[in-house]
């Protein structure tokens, strides 16, 4: 999971939770940083709190898809994928609809970063019904949008497909066909933009803390993911 993400960390400050990326953050002032923070619009797009762009906005985010491709490194095999950026309010609707054209039946990977200084670890849960899955994604909804440090795949394997909703709230879709996704994502305003940024593509802040951490630990235990081992994240 997460093969397309390119996350920078640098440290983290305790109190807020929050981690910080290189670069424009490094010289503001606390108030600076705080205001930087409280904008959760651009135009029309309005951010989770789980991520915000450079303080320079290198990208300034903004709705929409675009197809890429992800390559393997050690088998060459390449896999078509559609990226996308969605306004909050849209994306847990979209997630979910998106879910559906999986089938009945899926496996699901949580990533946590919680606590791991520019690494993840993915936790599995094989076989559950889709209907039992949206139902416990929409009680943990705050924690998949807000916490920058959370982030889910839904596969079918034998369709050799998954979709992403990652630490970035960004929905990424791959496997062939592709077609079913474009016109769900269309049909809920999200439209196809070739010259589209995202977030991930330059400097950006991750925002996540102690009971966010605590309320992963609690769909990780709704997933029946309890025998994952986290011990080595605290």
């Amino acid at each position: 999971m997460g093969f397309l993400k390119r996350i920078l960390r640098s440290n983290t400050a305790e109190e807020s939770g929050s981690t910080f990326t290189p670069g424009s953050f490094e010289a503001l002032t606390e108030e600076e940083l705080q205001t930087h923070m409280g904008i959760d619009c651009y135009g029309a797009f309005e951010l989770t709190g789980a991520i915000r762009p450079s303080y320079d906005l290198q990208v300034v985010p903004r709705q929409g898809f675009r197809f890429d491709e992800y390559v393997d490194d050690s088998s060459q095999t390449r896999t078509p994928v559609i990226m996308a950026a969605t306004t909050r309010h849209r994306i847990m609707d979209l997630f979910l609809d998106l879910i559906d054209r999986l089938g009945p039946v899926v496996d699901v990977v949580l990533e946590t970063s919680h606590h791991f200084s520019g690494h993840h670890q993915d936790l599995y849960r094989e076989h559950i019904d889709v209907p039992v899955l949206k139902s416990i994604l929409l009680d943990h909804e705050d924690l998949l949008l807000n916490d920058g440090c959370t982030g889910i795949a839904v596969i079918n394997p034998s369709r050799r497909q998954e979709v992403q909703l990652d630490e970035h709230k960004l929905l990424i879709m791959y496997g062939r066909p592709l077609e079913q996704f474009e016109r769900t994502l269309i049909a809920s305003d999200v439209y196809p933009d070739e010259g589209i940024r995202f977030i991930t593509e330059a400097e950006h802040v991750h925002s996540s803390s102690e009971a966010f951490f605590d309320r992963f630990n609690k769909l990780k235990h709704r997933l029946g993911m309890d025998s994952e081992d986290l011990s080595g994240c605290c």
